[in-house]
This record gives C-alpha cells, sequence and structure tokens, in this order.
C-alpha cells in the first residue's frame, strides 16, 4: 500500500505538527504533502520525510505572509497529483481534508477542527482589522466556507480529535455519524510525571504562583487570566510569545488589583515540566478544539482553572483535575482562582 500524508503547512511544531509526527513514525514510508514548509521549524521526525510542497512555497515571501494566500489554498491542495496513493490520509485544520484521492483510494482525514475563522471564529480572528479590509475578507470566508463544505464528502472516514470537532463535522459538514470516530491527540504524559520534584523554574518559589502557556494572539484570551490574577491578588507566570504581548503588558500595569503579572517569554521545551510542576493551577481561559496543555498539566499533578466548554469537556473533571468557570469573564475566572481548594 503507498501511502500520502497531508498536512497544511509546516512552520513550527505545535500541537497539529506532534499529531503528525507520531503519524509519521507509524507510516514511515509514507510521502508528506504539505502547501507550505519552512525548513528547520519542526521537528527531525518529519523533517527526514520526503516532503512535496505547492506553489505556495514560491510565492514571495510566503514563509512569513503564507496566511495572506489563503484564498488560493483551495487550488493549492487540489492541484497535487495523488493518483498513485492507495490512502490518502489528512491531518487537517484548514484544506488539508479535501485533497483529491484517486479513484478506488481511501481518503481519511484526523481533523483538528474545521476552519474556525470561516465558520465561528471570524470576530476573533478579523474583528479588529479596518471595515473595508474586514468586509473584504468577509468575502472571502463565505466563498471559502462553501468550497469547505462541498468537499468535505472526499472524506470516506473521519478522526475527530475532540467531541466538541465530532459536532462540527456533524453540524457544518453534515457527515453521517457512523463515519466519525473520536480520537484523541497524542500527549507525552510521562514527560510530566513527576515534574513537582523538579527545582522551580528560576526566580519562582513552588506553589507561589499560576500558571498561562499559550501563543499569544486574541482568541487564546490570556487577557481574562491577567485581569483575574490581579483582581483575586494572585502572582501569574504568563508563558508565550505573540502578537498580543504588548497589549497584555499594557493591561498588567493599568488593571486594578493587587496581583502581580510575570512574562516569561517563550519557554524552552526543556523548562516546561518545571514550570507546570510548580505551579499552584494551570489556568486555561480559550475556548479549544481539544487543548493539550491542560493534560500536560494534570500530568504534573497540578489542577486546571478553565471556561468550562470547547475540548476540555472531555479531558477535565471538576473536583478531580480541575474547576470549571461557567462563563468567560474576569469576575468568574478572578472567583476561580480565590477558591482555596486550590491551596
Amino acid at each position: 500500500m503507498k501511502i500520502a500524508l497531508v498536512h497544511d503547512w509546516l512552520t513550527g511544531m505545535r500541537g497539529g505538527e506532534k499529531c503528525l509526527e507520531v503519524m509519521a513514525e507509524i507510516l514511515p514510508g509514507a510521502d508528506l504533502h504539505t502547501l507550505l514548509h519552512v525548513p528547520g521549524t519542526v521537528s527531525p521526525v518529519i523533517e527526514q520525510r520526503r516532503i512535496v510542497t505547492s506553489f505556495v512555497q514560491r510565492l514571495p515571501g510566503a514563509a512569513r505572509r503564507y496566511r495572506w494566500a489563503l484564498p488560493l489554498f483551495p487550488r493549492a491542495i487540489e492541484a497535487f497529483d495523488f493518483s498513485g496513493y492507495d490512502l490518502v490520509l489528512s491531518s487537517s485544520h484548514c484544506v488539508a481534508k479535501s485533497a483529491r484521492k484517486a479513484a478506488g483510494a481511501l481518503s481519511v482525514c484526523y481533523c483538528h477542527t474545521p476552519m474556525r475563522y470561516v465558520w465561528d471564529r471570524f470576530d476573533d480572528y478579523f474583528g479588529a482589522k479596518p471595515a473595508p479590509l474586514r468586509a473584504l475578507i468577509a468575502g472571502q470566508a463565505r466563498r471559502l466556507r462553501a468550497w469547505d463544505k462541498r468537499t468535505a464528502p472526499r472524506v470516506d472516514r473521519w478522526l475527530a480529535n475532540s467531541s466538541l470537532v465530532r459536532r462540527r463535522l456533524l453540524e457544518w459538514y453534515g457527515v453521517p455519524a457512523d463515519r466519525i470516530r473520536v480520537v484523541f491527540p497524542p500527549v507525552d504524559v510521562e514527560r510530566f510525571a513527576g515534574a513537582g520534584q523538579l527545582p522551580p523554574p528560576p526566580g519562582l518559589t513552588s506553589g507561589g504562583y499560576d500558571l498561562v502557556l499559550s501563543a499569544l494572539v486574541p482568541y487564546k484570551r490570556v487577557d481574562l487570566a491577567v485581569g483575574a490574577a490581579l483582581a483575586a491578588g494572585r502572582t501569574l507566570v504568563v508563558a508565550g510569545e505573540g502578537p498580543e504581548r504588548a497589549r497584555l503588558e499594557r493591561l498588567a500595569s493599568s488593571a486594578p488589583g493587587r496581583g502581580k503579572i510575570l512574562f516569561a517569554g517563550k519557554v524552552a521545551d526543556a523548562d516546561l515540566p518545571a514550570y507546570y510542576g510548580h505551579c499552584r493551577s494551570f489556568v486555561f481561559p480559550g475556548l479549544e478544539d481539544f487543548g493539550i496543555t491542560p493534560l500536560e498539566a494534570t500530568a504534573a499533578g497540578r489542577p486546571v482553572v478553565a471556561f468550562g466548554a470547547g475540548g476540555v469537556l472531555d479531558t477535565v473533571r471538576p473536583g478531580l483535575n480541575g474547576i470549571f468557570c461557567g462563563e468567560q469573564t474576569v469576575d468568574a475566572f478572578a472567583a476561580a482562582l480565590a477558591d482555596p481548594a486550590l491551596d
């Protein structure tokens, strides 16, 4: 059997790429097709693969501005030739699921989510854009949404990464229930077991801080964690980088409260277990399709404070490994952080 792996783009090691890495380990002889590959940005397991890229790779400045080519992505994924493959296995959060298989071949999609920015999260991604640009993007989003739904039947079997994503496949694409199975993403829990036995991160004391680990982008709602920690008088360590950092730093210096916010920047992978293992709680304020970091915190033995919706409903149990906030507000998270059960 000849197998093709298909992934949207390779520009960094996030949750989707960690799933792809496991697929590559399971299928060592499979070729990998992707719209764009920035060499050196993913793990050696992925880098050593035969990687086939699309015309997006050759666009000027594609390595940094590839997202602006989103309207071209349908044409790019459909241009790949999979005529010689018996199985097309896609790892998709954008257009990879719409790869055209050969007649008689099987298409299986591991779906991280349908495109959030053209379905339910448009305002989170584009709400701050100037009105004329936002209107132009909205037109493209409608076109992409129609194409996305129209091409969903190309997939024979779906593997959804959470119960939430399964519901989206049922409701947005109209996929029959018997063609979907929920398969949770791989999480390296052994790496974080016993993390509390490591020395605390420099400058921090064990149990003396709450932790956020996230890309600093608007939809992650790190601003709620910052406001809540200040209001509750807690020390919050914000680990991660992104375009929201400057705004979050301004919020940390101007919002009312007696708490303290420490920005740790990008934390090296080798140092993450210690950050998890010595935090008082792990704060997860966003709405995520699955959410790997709450499971990493649980593996390290630390409770999770999360907005009670989305993928965490599969992985967090109140009273066992976390606390749910019923509302996505500063007040709700401040009340949770003040809960003595976390001490």
